[in-house]
């Protein structure tokens, strides 16, 4: 019997004052941190958690991503890499590769950098991807006391087992960086999947820049909306942010509202932009 799963990640967008964990999920895998960030000085640790109830294997590797104008993360081929992300794949080191977990068993999955000297200052970054390995499909022995089954129609017999992931950016940063964010224009605007906020976002500097959103309505204490893991990665200097929302969000947002984009929480949650905005 197969078993299907539906990815997710949990640093996304949050509605009506719930702010999504630090963590990320897809299947019965469960992923923390949710982004790595490595100056070379030392190393860290990612954490897998089998949330199932039964035993499951992963493997891990790396893999090049590009953020595009609407924030999505296209998948590079190695040979279309570019010296900077070849760079990345080259020095970021992980142990151990391939893993089997039992249920509600940890593991923790040791990375490093090697920064090769002479290196220009500047971020660095690969994606870690944690792939499921399916269990192999085991095979139906004849069942003698039944009479044979009619001939099965001439052709072509397709069997397909969903494989879900997940990645997490590995960010390795030389040099003394920085960058800055300014919130653009925001809206109510229409996706194939329903309302969604949406505001453009720009950025200057040499570096990436993340943190959270908080969405309030003047004369109001509880914020209309939260989101977490807000990212702009080097390779693009401005992307519109799109979160999905309620209907009924989405026309408690309409009007007057403040949006302030802050640091990640873990690192003190400083403001890196605000703005008053009329959203139509």
């Amino acid at each position: 019997m197969l078993r299907f799963f539906k990815g997710f990640c949990l640093f996304s967008a949050a509605a009506l004052g719930t702010a999504a964990p630090p963590a990320c999920a897809a299947g019965d895998l469960l992923v923390a941190p949710t982004r790595v960030i490595l100056d070379g000085s030392r190393g860290t640790e990612v954490i897998l958690n089998n949330i199932g109830s039964a035993p499951a294997t992963y493997r891990i590797s790396l893999e090049v991503k590009r953020m595009t104008p609407d924030g999505g993360l296209d998948e590079i081929d190695e040979a279309n890499a570019t010296p900077a992300e070849r760079a990345a794949l080259d020095m970021i080191a992980f142990s151990p590769r391939r893993v089997t977990l039992p249920p509600n068993q940890p593991q923790v999955i040791r990375v490093g950098v090697r920064i090769p000297e002479g290196l220009a200052p500047g971020e660095y970054r690969a994606h870690m991807l944690f792939r499921a390995v399916p269990d192999a499909a085991p095979a139906v022995a004849a069942d003698r006391a039944k009479p044979l089954a009619k001939p099965a129609p001439t052709g072509v017999s397709i069997a397909l087992t969903p494989i879900y992931g997940i990645t997490i950016p590995i960010i390795v940063r030389v040099g003394d960086l920085g960058a800055s964010a300014t919130i653009g224009d925001a809206r109510v605007g229409a996706t194939k999947n329903g309302p969604a906020f949406e505001f453009d976002l720009t950025r200057s500097g040499d570096r990436s820049v993340y943190g959270d959103i908080e969405v309030t309505r003047p004369g109001m204490a509880e914020p209309l909306l939260l989101a977490r893991g807000i990212a702009i990665y080097p390779e693009v200097a401005a992307r519109t942010v799109s979160l999905p929302i309620t209907p009924d969000l989405a026309a408690k947002l309409k009007g007057p509202v403040h949006i302030r984009y802050s640091e990640d929480r873990d690192i003190g949650g400083g403001t890196i932009d605000e703005a008053d905005r009329v959203v139509k």
